[in-house]
């Protein structure tokens, strides 16, 4: 285990505001709404923040606390979050419920899954005591993937994946290390990228999350509001967050989200041991994951791969552009993923030789990477 998690949640505190016209919108809509669900007006307070513009408000109500959603509709589309949450709910996955919404000034009142992530009750220095935590999140998991039905949401497939893939040269490489993509280098990339978008689109698709990890897991907190809203769903597991970028793809992408998370790294033991039980429960939902494990978990490699120079060029982005530097603090575990994986498979090879050489770990003779 290689570090602890670190706090989520924002201080309660009464929230900003950008500009006074938008606290009166908000002040407006949420007075509208106050009788409706007992809401106690100066209970308003912060519940956390995202890497997108939205943020999250918590307020007290007569059946309990909810959550808030500020979205500026000019910088997020609420319009997924609500598609996807109804998705989620037909899937019977704990997902906050929409109790009303605002589009055009893009406030959403949600029911409240709690103030605990799956994140903030792991044992990071023991890996088995999390097993089933772990096994709750693939209980979820495969109940959200069988429900998957083609044409529903936006596939994610060979142009969506390279677009992604490009967050790395663009904003990791070129911004972030003051590396040259060109000649050489972009060779190299191209080469890696394209095997690494035929190995990921060999696999058959369902819905995926696309950030399905131990901060977007809550432990619910069985409140009246929450308990009212899944009266018709299965007993206490974990509920989901941060879902609005679900797409259909790949079936080997949330679980390599889930054993290979962005904030947290786990030994390959621990790894191995929660996927391979993945795959049996998947196997007998009658899932698309194939006969033989180690084919999937090679599948399971290659799709964290993407995921993880996706996320170092996104992470980058975050300092650099949007100016939350916390993230960029996180990258040296995607570079571990990254060259960890290179380094299993020989067609890799030339991208963990470039990589290790923009980090400085072997003598850089072979590309003109410009300022390093």
């Amino acid at each position: 285990m290689s570090s602890s998690p670190r706090p989520e949640t924002t201080p309660a505190r009464p929230p900003s505001w950008p500009d006074a016209q938008r606290e009166t919108d908000f002040n407006v809509w949420l007075t509208r709404l106050a009788p409706t669900h007992g809401l106690v007006m100066d209970s308003l307070r912060s519940a956390s923040a995202d890497a997108s513009f939205r943020r999250y408000l918590r307020v007290d109500g007569s059946r309990g606390s909810y959550i808030i959603m500020d979205a500026p509709p000019d910088k997020e589309d609420c319009l997924p979050f609500v598609k996807v949450a109804q998705l989620l709910h037909q899937a019977q996955v704990h997902a906050p419920d929409v109790l009303a919404w605002d589009a055009a000034h893009g406030f959403m009142l949600l029911t409240d899954l709690g103030a605990q992530t799956m994140m903030q009750v792991i044992q990071p220095d023991d890996p088995q005591a999390n097993q089933s935590l772990y096994l709750q999140a693939v209980d979820a998991l495969i109940a959200w993937q069988t429900a998957s039905t083609p044409g529903i949401l936006p596939p994610y497939d060979e142009a969506l994946l390279r677009r992604e893939l490009e967050l790395f040269p663009d904003w990791y490489l070129a911004r972030h290390r003051g590396v040259t993509v060109e000649g050489e280098v972009r060779r190299t990339l191209d080469q890696a990228f394209a095997q690494i978008v035929a190995h990921n689109l060999a696999w058959p698709s369902v819905y995926v999350h696309r950030d399905f990890m131990p901060r977007n897991l809550m432990v619910l907190d069985m409140a009246p509001t929450l308990a009212t809203a899944c009266a018709a769903l299965p007993p206490p597991g974990l509920g989901v967050l941060d879902f609005q970028d679900a797409v259909y793809g790949p079936i080997t992408y949330d679980i390599a989200s889930l054993m290979r998370d962005a904030f947290l790294s786990w030994d390959e033991e621990f790894c191995l041991d929660i996927t391979i039980r993945y795959w049996e429960k998947a196997r007998q939902a009658g899932l698309p994951v194939g006969d033989d494990f180690g084919e999937f978990y090679r599948g399971v490699e290659w799709m964290g791969l993407q995921r993880h120079l996706k996320v170092a060029g996104i992470f980058a982005r975050l300092t650099l552009r949007d100016g939350k530097p916390q993230y960029l603090a996180d990258t040296p575990r995607f570079i571990n993923y990254i060259r960890a994986t290179c380094a299993r498979y020989r067609e890799l090879k030339p991208l963990l030789r470039l990589i290790e050489r923009v980090e400085g770990l072997v003598v850089a003779d072979a590309y003109a990477f410009g300022r390093i």
